[in-house]
């Protein structure tokens, strides 16, 4: 490692410092690999508002949306082997998804954000959203297509993965259910022992509570323990589009499977061949419906979707984006909820993963993320 390698890297703990001291968030863990090797790994700052309580490397987070990200890899692992097909409609694994026009939506359409359905946080108003079964049945009952798939991009925070949560567990040939399927088939392969679907109980003590600060528009209910968000503290959980909980250090495991073509350790999860397929953008020019909102809320220009299969793509041209405005076009990865991100960059070698304390409003998150992505980015040298 150069000595200018090494200074662009500490610039990092100055930057993330200087946000915590400002009060822009309470803390963060970041880890940062190129070709394998661990460059920087740092806990700053603290997970609460008052700075009592330091992060360390091994703080378990509520990861939010970045649990999507599990849930697309063993959704492209079952396309993998067979169980069903990019080109595969919903309606055939999941006969209750009818109605014109979201019938005609295909996995495809599911993993792109482009199935035509709007993008609802829940699909019915104040219900719990902790058993899978509940969600799906909610979703089919409750939300419809409002134009043909493939003709709009809108993220889906809720009823994409919970139709493909479903979609795993049914076509099962062993019949799991959703958290035994993720434990088996991707964290402990990969080695992530302190990852989990709901808050395992001994992870608890080490686990970063969420701190919303007003950002989050919805509430996240669980019928085991009170409180607007005490999804996050359960550990009776099955919620495939957020209900994971994990580190920074696992995260950063799982990227490094990404970036070495979806194998870590002798443990082979996906092929290159689905991940060079996935890293592309699949959006075309289209706005991502619900960051088009944010970007003119900001007073941006509104940036293309640059949806990838499962993954969120950098593509190209300069604009507002979570993964830095020197990222590679291919470079892929996933976010969570103004405070969770990793990426991998597959042209610099590198992987990225982040998570913070002290959930930040999206446009605010954007700027932060991208800034230390460029940070991480140019010291790529």
């Amino acid at each position: 490692m150069t000595a200018i390698w090494q200074q662009r890297l500490d610039k990092l703990c100055e930057v993330i410092l200087a946000d915590v001291a400002r009060g822009d968030y309470f803390g963060a863990v970041l880890i940062v690999g190129r070709g394998g090797h661990i460059v920087f790994a740092e806990a700053l700052g603290a997970e609460d508002s008052a700075g009592e309580r330091p992060l360390q490397l091994e703080s378990v987070f509520s990861i939010f949306s970045v649990t999507k990200a599990f849930t697309n890899v063993l959704i492209m692992k079952a396309i993998e082997e067979g169980r069903f097909a990019l080109t595969t409609k919903v309606k055939d694994v999941l006969p209750e998804f009818t109605g014109k026009p979201r019938e005609d939506a295909t996995f495809y359409h599911l993993l792109t954000h482009t199935a035509g359905m709007p993008g609802v946080w829940t699909p019915r108003p104040d219900m719990y959203l902790d058993r899978l079964q509940e969600l799906f049945e909610a979703s089919i009952e409750n939300v419809h297509g409002d134009v043909p798939p493939g003709t709009r991009c809108d993220y889906s925070p809720l009823v994409n993965h919970v139709l493909l949560g479903t979609a795993l567990v049914r076509t099962d040939p062993r019949g799991r259910n959703f958290r035994t399927l993720l434990h088996e088939d991707l964290f402990a392969p990969l080695g992530m022992d302190s990852t989990s679907m709901g808050l395992r109980p001994d992870l608890a003590h080490r686990h970063v509570k969420p701190d919303m600060r007003g950002t989050v528009p919805i509430k996240h209910l669980s019928r085991n323990i009170e409180g607007d968000h005490a999804l996050f503290e359960d550990p009776d959980v099955e919620a495939p589009h957020v209900g994971c909980a994990s580190t920074c250090e696992d995260l950063h495991r799982f990227a490094e499977m990404l970036r070495r073509g979806g194998e870590l350790h002798g443990k082979r999860i996906l092929s290159p061949a689905m991940l060079k397929l996935a890293r592309q953008n699949h959006s075309g020019a289209m706005p991502n419906e619900l960051y088009k909102r944010v970007a003119e809320n900001a007073g941006w220009e509104v940036p293309p979707a640059n949806q990838g299969i499962g993954f969120q793509v950098r593509g190209t041209g300069v604009f507002h984006h979570l993964f830095g405005t020197l990222a590679s076009p291919e470079t892929h990865g996933n976010y969570g909820a103004g405070s969770t991100m990793f990426w991998v960059d597959p042209v610099a070698d590198a992987s990225f993963a982040f998570c913070s304390a002290g959930v930040m409003a999206q446009a605010a998150n954007i700027e932060r993320c991208q800034k230390l992505s460029d940070l991480a980015l140019s010291a790529m040298l």
